[in-house]
């Protein structure tokens, strides 16, 4: 798949499922622009990704922040002249607890990242997109679009299902615009989002289940990797998703369909 001339923007870039879908970009030609909070994290994945022959911009912000977020467009726009691609990636698992437990520092600290940041880093990119089409890729969950038996994660669930339907709102608004917007919602994947959670009593929470030996039935249980979600992202970001927009996939090995 090839993106040479291209410019993309991942957030949540510094690890995980960001680094993981920045590299294929760059592997396949684009330009990348990478965000995330860690500068450290930025500059490795950056190093790795000119070993591809392309541009790597690092930007170390918040994307639930709305200035930051407004000059990295403008900064972008000044260095590149362009954007084509967006992965709104960032986020946070944040705190998992029973709905009477969770205070409302916590959920508002979930709804701020993953919901404000998703609409910070498309409104404030729209317009570059819109010169010339492209495509926005959003990075929501099976929790809280096909899946909802995890104890504990109603503000992490709202936030995705909330994802999911800004992107299908989008996918129409933007199409005149020849900008396509698709969702995909992973399952179990290898990465350090769970870093980023907090799980308290959980298990008040939680909905006995009994499942087969295993809950990821393609894989034998195992996880699957970043670099399946990246491989996915270059998909939607070229040429060949060109008629697919609005459109929630798991990837999850069928993870969803069971838990």
């Amino acid at each position: 798949m090839e993106l040479t001339g291209k410019v993309a923007l991942v957030t949540g870039a510094g690890s995980g499922l960001g680094e993981a879908a920045a590299l294929k970009l760059a592997e396949a030609g684009a330009d990348v622009v990478l965000a995330s909070r860690t500068r450290d994290e930025l500059e490795a994945v950056a190093a790795k990704a000119e070993k591809f022959g392309v541009r790597a911009m690092v930007a170390d912000l918040d994307v639930a922040d709305d200035g930051p977020m407004r000059m990295l467009a403008e900064r972008i726009e000044r260095e590149f002249g362009r954007l084509d691609i967006v992965f709104a990636n960032a986020g946070v698992n944040g705190v998992w607890a029973p709905i009477d437990e969770l205070t409302v520092a916590e959920w508002d600290d979930t709804i701020r990242i993953n919901l404000r940041g998703t609409f910070l880093t498309i409104h404030h990119t729209v317009p570059l997109l819109k010169r010339q089409g492209g495509s926005i890729i959003i990075t929501a969950s099976i929790n809280g679009t096909r899946t909802f038996t995890n104890g504990g994660a109603s503000a992490y669930s709202t936030t995705k299902a909330g994802q999911l339907a800004l992107g299908q709102m989008l996918a129409l608004e933007l199409a005149q615009h020849r900008i396509r917007v698709n969702v995909i919602c992973p399952g179990a994947i290898e990465s350090e989002i769970s870093d980023n959670t907090e799980a308290r009593h959980v298990e008040k929470a939680k909905v006995p289940a009994k499942y087969p030996q295993g809950t990821v039935p393609l894989t034998g249980g195992k996880p699957g990797t970043s670099e399946d979600v990246g491989d996915l992202v270059l998909f939607l970001a070229s040429d060949r998703a060109r008629h697919i927009s609005g459109t929630p996939i798991w990837i999850d090995g069928a993870q969803s369909l069971l838990v």
